[in-house]
């Protein structure tokens, strides 16, 4: 009987970086099974793109130019409901996975990781899987299998995606200006997110605030 064929699996890159999108289309190029159909830096042009292309898959990096991959999942998300899609990012996994998961996406790896564990995801993925390395998986059940109260808060069990990133950003050094200008929000808006993480991590001074913020950055 013969074999039926296979259209290959259409993919959407989305990331703002160049060498990054040119080194997944090199890797895909090599699959018969995998076409890359598309390529996007931004929001905008992302949810262009897929109209155009109807992709099967979406990879995309959590920060992007002008816009917040989080942010991008639930558009994909309210959009198209059964498009799949694979977070690639250099973003700390233990962070970040369990949101993107959380928001719409189907799975999440690291940038860093061998080309063959990315092709290993894309396939799980497209598979009705969801993607996660072995470590991370582990935490996201113990979060769930842990009662609230059994161990300290941490902050990204209890700040919003939003301001999640401000608490990075303020980890990371930058003025109030930086980040209103990296996040394209207004200073009135950085300010009011950093109040509600100084309220939601019970920290009284904003000093205290950029100490977590450093430590949680750069844990030792």
């Amino acid at each position: 009987m013969p074999s039926v064929r296979r259209d290959p699996t259409q993919i959407l890159l989305v990331d703002d970086h160049p060498v990054v999108r040119e080194r997944l289309a090199e890797v895909f190029s090599r699959e018969p099974d995998l076409l890359v159909c598309g390529e996007a830096d931004s929001r905008h042009r992302a949810l262009e793109a897929i109209a155009d292309t109807a992709p099967d898959i979406v990879l995309l990096d959590l920060t992007l130019k002008q816009s917040d991959g989080l942010e991008l999942i639930k558009d994909i998300r309210a959009r198209w409901p059964s498009l799949k899609i694979l977070v690639v990012s250099m973003h700390d996994e233990a962070v970040y996975a369990e949101r993107a998961i959380r928001a719409g996406a189907r799975g999440y790896i690291n940038k860093q990781e061998a080309t063959r564990r990315i092709l290993v995801a894309v396939r799980q993925v497209i598979a009705g899987q969801t993607y996660l390395s072995d470590s991370v998986a582990g935490q996201v059940v113990g979060r769930v299998a842990v009662p609230p109260n059994a161990a300290a808060v941490a902050p990204s069990d209890v700040l919003s995606d939003r301001e999640l990133q401000v608490f990075r950003a303020i980890g990371q050094g930058l003025t109030t200006r930086q980040i209103a200008a990296e996040l394209h929000l207004s200073l009135k808006t950085v300010e009011t997110y950093r109040g509600r993480i100084r309220e939601k991590l019970n920290l009284p001074t904003s000093a205290e605030v950029l100490q977590k913020a450093i430590a949680w950055v750069h844990p030792a």
